[in-house]
């Protein structure tokens, strides 16, 4: 009788000499990196932001933060922003609050229950209230681009116009959310209260029982290195309490009002590309040699909006 041993024996080598294969087919696919899926964007996904609606805040020391404006979102407190910037009501006013993990707010120093409010720099034409716009109507005509995963805060969530957005179908309402470099308006205790003499951004964990209690007039878009890396404020709430722990402003203008050749260059990847949603999915999955297990899902406050240089994208 023929001996079973060589065959077994061959049989266990071509099984030994396949376990690599099977082994690499087993391992997922390295994702692309932001980087590269940036890189590979066409120029037809990047947005150059609308200039009647991009202020350029400059702080002392000749830093510049842009932030763009949400109309479609707040447009009674955007129109009121732009009045206030185009009469230059912010020029000499300070950041007032730095609250650590929370927010950097920047208004009229006087603009205080304890400070002589006699002192407080004039609006202008600027309204002094404005009706809420914590929420607005369920627009379908907005591109939302609807993250996968869910949310706890609300039954949608995503992005439109560059903007973290939440909505509820059932009431038929959508607002932006309160995550990293959001830009809220500041209000007393009345709804009305708030007109933007006195904004604030985001700068630490998304407090995102904020929505639908405030209105969120934009977002920055460059420059929140310079809002979130200040000295922590020694008051309550992160108030200063001192002038010289201020930052002052230097001025705040809509790029619209600056001449061409000082606007600046920017441009934000448009949230209803292909490109960002190639970002949101590597983001979910990212399996390269450091990140060797997917998360396989991403909030909404974990993703940033992309933007560049035009004349580096070159």
């Amino acid at each position: 009788m023929p001996s079973l041993r060589p065959t077994v024996f061959a049989l266990a080598a071509c099984l030994l000499a396949s376990l690599p294969a099977l082994a690499d087919q087993a391992k997922p696919k390295p994702s692309l990196t932001p980087k590269e899926i940036l890189a590979a964007s066409k120029p037809a996904e990047w947005r150059t932001p609308d200039p009647d609606n991009l202020l350029v805040m400059t702080l002392a020391g000749g830093h510049r933060v842009l932030i763009e404006l949400a109309p479609d979102f707040t447009p009674l407190h955007a129109a009121n922003i732009r009045t206030m910037a185009r009469e230059h009501y912010y020029d000499g006013l300070a950041i007032i609050r730095m609250q650590d993990n929370f927010v950097t707010q920047w208004g009229d120093p006087y603009d205080d229950d304890n400070a002589d409010r006699s002192k407080m720099k004039p609006l202008g034409t600027a309204k002094k209230t404005l009706p809420p716009e914590f929420t607005r109507p369920l627009d379908p005509k907005l591109a939302f681009t609807r993250l996968p995963d869910g949310d706890v805060y609300a039954p949608e969530v995503g992005f439109s116009e560059g903007f973290p957005v939440a909505r509820d179908p059932a009431s038929k309402e959508e607002w932006i959310t309160h995550c990293y470099g959001t830009v809220g308006v500041a209000r007393d205790v009345g709804p009305t209260t708030g007109n933007g003499n006195s904004l604030y951004a985001i700068i630490g964990q998304a407090p995102r029982g904020l929505d639908r209690n405030l209105a969120v007039a934009g977002r920055v878009i460059e420059g929140m290195q310079y809002l979130s890396a200040l000295p922590r404020g020694t008051g309550p709430l992160g108030f200063y309490e001192k002038a010289e722990q201020r930052t002052p402003i230097v001025s705040v203008r809509l790029a619209a009002d600056l001449p061409p050749a000082e606007r600046p260059k920017v441009q934000v990847l448009r949230t209803d590309s292909a490109s960002f949603a190639r970002l949101i999915e590597a983001k979910r999955n990212r399996v390269d040699a450091f990140y060797t297990r997917p998360a396989g899902k991403i909030d909404l406050c974990s993703i940033s909006v992309p933007t560049r240089d035009p004349a580096e994208a070159k």
